[in-house]
């Protein structure tokens, strides 16, 4: 679901709508697979006796939590982290029940950097950081897709949007 438009105002325009890498969400989609072969190979290999039913719940119940900790819950989290770049802010939210948020507005922003690994070189991710003036400082969006181009854009947005309120300020007050 994209960024809802009614939380932006109206001369802003969304320009980036981003989740964290993929990469984030390898592991936990291939543990599914892994738990529930594992788990159907345990429930039908267990020998015949009193405690094999039991112990075929005790298995489902695991096997389950498993899942719902390792895969589904990072997906959720996953889900529900977004990186918005618009003409005047940048968005950080987060939270699965609980939602934390973040808006740095592009006037406010000094530098913008971002790093990568080797493996997130290949994989086109990175590690976005906005040093901003104020008392908060610093941003750091992990796992960004196309972290160099998300750097970039921010910068040049910041840049314009720093001449736009220079503009309006100069016009105020002539």
């Amino acid at each position: 679901m994209p960024y809802p438009r009614r939380l932006l105002e109206e001369d802003e325009q969304l320009l980036f709508d981003l989740h964290p890498h993929w990469k984030q969400l390898l592991l936990p989609v291939l543990l599914v697979p892994l738990v529930t072969g594992l788990g159907s190979y345990l429930v039908f290999a267990l020998p015949s006796g009193s405690w094999r039913p039991p112990a075929r719940v005790a298995i489902v119940v695991v096997g389950v939590l498993v899942l719902l900790r390792w895969s589904l819950w990072p997906y959720l989290v996953w889900l529900t982290t977004r990186y918005v770049l618009t003409t005047r802010r940048v968005i950080l939210r987060r939270g699965v029940f609980g939602r934390t948020g973040r808006d740095v507005p592009l006037s406010r922003v000094n530098d913008v950097s971002f790093s990568t690994t080797l493996l997130e070189r290949i994989l086109r991710c990175g590690t976005v950081t906005i040093e901003s003036a104020g008392e908060h400082g610093q941003v750091v969006l992990p796992e960004v897709p196309a972290a160099e181009l998300v750097q970039r854009q921010v910068l040049r947005r910041a840049e314009e949007e720093s001449m736009r309120v220079g503009r309006s300020l100069d016009a105020g007050t002539s």
